[in-house]
Parts: structure tokens; C-alpha cells; sequence
């Protein structure tokens, strides 16, 4: 646990060029940053270690230590008194916005606290050109979108490149269950209806069902889990963004934040594992039910054991575009390695309503022109 009892560090996010001393801020897919005034290449020190070589944390050791001195950063934020997020920013801004909502920030509230030092960091992969390509793709998509939306969703201004926190888990499960398993089978039945004012008898097929008692036990195993420690995005979009490129996970190193914002920890690591448990129930239930076999299933008992879980804290690329629409905050979130958008959008009602009234017509036409063939 060596690697959790280093001294505090403070975070630096604008890094001087070593030539000319100008501020320097990380270039999306490369390894270096280039100073815009003198053009020198501020090399990134590569990663000590190959994807294959990341460390796992033992959750148990970590958690029965209860340690106090895993290795922290220094960073100056900013809540927004309109979503609450929590804004990292340099501490000679003067005035801001909020990543999160595009609210204006009150810098004189601003505050110097402390988050986990990441352990890991996955690096911009795309620059803002290409996520604004993306994200206008994506809105120009969408269906029953009101007319003026184009006008509040201005990309290019409200754009903000952001690194979220999440936890990642490890573990291998083991999950003895009881329950029943169900095998299909049909019948012939009578019944009676009403034909033309008469009482008929007819027939049908009806499925029962046979239940015969099922037990056992499965196996399984979890890699990267996610698990998001923002407290200011929609977890269920941030989800959506997935899967990541962990695999081309690199060391944390300041460079790789120079120019974004990094938004803190607002889930500890003992919750999230409970989440992340969470996560994994549906998994587990599944195996389950391939297990039983038959066709339909019925679940009585589960008791699961974790096996050495392991976890991690990194940092993923976020670009979020947020603005307000008749007085509500619509988030937009771009995975900034894959480009994929996701996000919330306001639906035209005039629009909606005049599809439901065409389809209606449209339907209309089609009887009135079969009935009178």
C-alpha cells in the first residue's frame, strides 16, 4: 500500500513551456504539448507500465487499513449554485461558467479542497472541432426537436472538455441459489363464443406450465466495472457511453489535465462498491437463469461471495455541452475517445401533434380507400 502513502500534491493544470515559458495545454491524440507561440514539443514522460501491467488495489486490505493517507491533489473549485456541480478552474479565473449547466460561476466562492489522486487516466482522443462535428451530427438527428434549438445549443460556445472520476472493481463471484424451473406444454380446450347471435363451441391451444424444483450454485467474473463518481452528470447518459478503451489506460500525469477541467470525487469508495455490486446482480441473475434452464424460471434464494476485489480510481474524457431551454438544463455528453453523443433534449409538442394528426389522416385515407375497393 506504499503507493497510498505518498505526501499530498498540488495539481498543476497549466504547465509552462520549457522553452519560452508559455502556458501549455494537452493537444487530443498525441503525446506531447506544443507550445502555440514558440512551437516547441513538450514531451508527456510515457507510461512505466504497459496496459497489461495496470495495478489493481486489494478493496478488502484498503478497507480494513481504513487509510487515511491515500495519496491526494490539491484543486480549487467552484460549486454552481444552479446544478451544483463542482467546477475545478484555475485559481486566476475571474469569471467562469459551470462545465455542468453553463451557468455563470461566483469565483469569490470559490474554495481549495482535496480528491483522490487518480491512479490512472484515459487522454482526450478527440479535439473540439471534431466533438462540435459530432454533437451538431447528432442534434441535427434528432426527431420532433423544436425549431429554435439550434439557437440555445450554440456548441461551440458552451462546449467544455471535462475528465470524470470513476471507480473501477474487479472480482470473482460465487452464487448458490434455489428456485424452480418451469417446462411449457400445450393442451386442447373448448370454449364458447357468440357468432352471428348463436353460442359456438371452439377450440384453442393453451401453454401450461410444468414446475419442478432447481438448485445449484454459479461462477462469475467481473472486469473494469465501472462505477461514475460524478456528482454532476446523468449517470444513466454517462452509462450509455460505454464501453471504454481502458485498455489504453496511461499513468496519471498533470499534462494530461492541462486545459480541461477535472471534476472531483462525489462518491467515496465504499459506496461505490456497494454500487457496484448493484451492478452485478443482473449478471449473476442471469447466469442463474441459464443455469435452471427450462423454459421460464423462478428465483427463491440467492447468497453470493465476492472474491478478492480489487479496485481503481482513473479519469475518463467527457466533452459536455449544456444549456437552458424554456427555463430547464439539457446536458449533452460526448465520449471523447469514440465521439458517440448521448444526452437529454426538449421535444417540440406542436411538432409531436402534428405527426399524430397526420398519422391519424394518413390512416383515415387508407380504410376509406380500401372499404370503397
Amino acid at each position: 500500500m506504499s503507493d497510498f502513502i505518498e505526501k499530498t500534491k498540488t495539481i498543476n493544470l497549466e504547465l509552462a513551456c520549457k522553452e519560452c515559458g508559455a502556458l501549455l495545454k494537452f493537444q487530443p491524440g498525441t503525446n506531447h504539448l506544443t507550445c502555440e507561440y514558440c512551437g516547441t514539443k513538450n514531451e508527456i514522460a510515457q507510461p512505466q507500465t504497459t496496459p497489461s501491467e495496470v495495478r489493481e488495489n486489494s478493496l478488502e486490505d484498503f478497507l480494513a487499513k481504513e487509510v487515511e493517507q491515500d495519496e491526494k491533489i490539491e484543486v480549487v473549485t467552484v460549486k454552481c449554485d444552479g446544478c451544483h456541480g463542482i467546477n475545478t478552474f484555475d485559481p486566476k479565473t475571474v469569471s467562469d461558467k459551470c462545465a455542468f449547466c453553463g451557468s455563470p460561476l461566483v469565483i469569490k466562492s470559490a474554495s481549495t479542497s482535496k480528491m483522490h489522486r487518480p491512479e490512472y487516466v484515459l487522454p482526450f482522443g478527440i479535439d473540439l472541432q471534431k466533438a462540435i462535428q459530432e454533437f451538431k451530427k447528432w442534434i441535427g438527428g434528432l426527431w420532433f426537436a423544436p425549431g429554435d434549438l439550434a439557437k440555445y445549443a450554440d456548441a461551440p460556445r458552451s462546449m467544455n472538455g471535462v475528465y470524470i472520476p470513476y471507480w473501477t472493481f474487479d472480482c470473482s463471484t460465487d452464487t448458490r441459489y434455489s428456485g424452480q424451473r418451469g417446462e411449457d406444454y400445450h393442451v386442447t380446450e373448448n370454449y364458447t363464443t357468440t357468432e352471428n347471435g348463436q353460442t359456438v363451441t371452439r377450440q384453442r391451444q393453451v401453454t401450461k406450465t410444468r414446475w419442478y424444483s432447481a438448485s445449484g450454485s454459479v461462477n462469475n467474473t467481473f472486469d473494469d466495472l465501472l462505477i461514475e463518481a460524478s456528482g454532476s452528470l446523468d449517470k444513466k447518459i454517462l452509462r450509455t457511453l460505454e464501453p471504454w478503451d481502458l485498455k489504453n489506460l496511461v499513468e496519471y500525469n498533470d499534462k494530461y489535465l492541462s486545459g480541461f477541467r477535472t471534476e472531483t470525487f462525489a462518491l467515496e469508495l465504499r459506496p461505490a462498491y456497494q454500487e457496484a455490486k448493484g451492478r452485478m446482480e443482473p449478471e449473476i441473475e442471469s447466469t442463474i437463469r441459464r443455469d435452471i434452464g427450462g423454459d421460464r424460471q423462478m428465483i427463491h434464494s440467492v447468497s453470493t461471495t465476492y472474491h478478492n476485489p480489487t479496485f481503481k480510481h482513473v479519469l475518463l474524457p467527457v466533452w459536455v455541452s449544456a444549456y437552458r431551454y424554456n427555463n430547464k438544463v439539457y446536458q449533452f455528453i460526448i465520449n471523447a475517445r469514440t465521439g458517440e453523443v448521448q444526452g437529454q433534449r426538449p421535444y417540440s409538442t406542436a411538432k409531436i401533434v402534428m405527426a399524430v394528426l397526420g398519422g391519424i389522416a394518413l390512416i383515415t385515407t387508407l380504410y376509406f380507400l380500401f372499404s370503397q375497393s
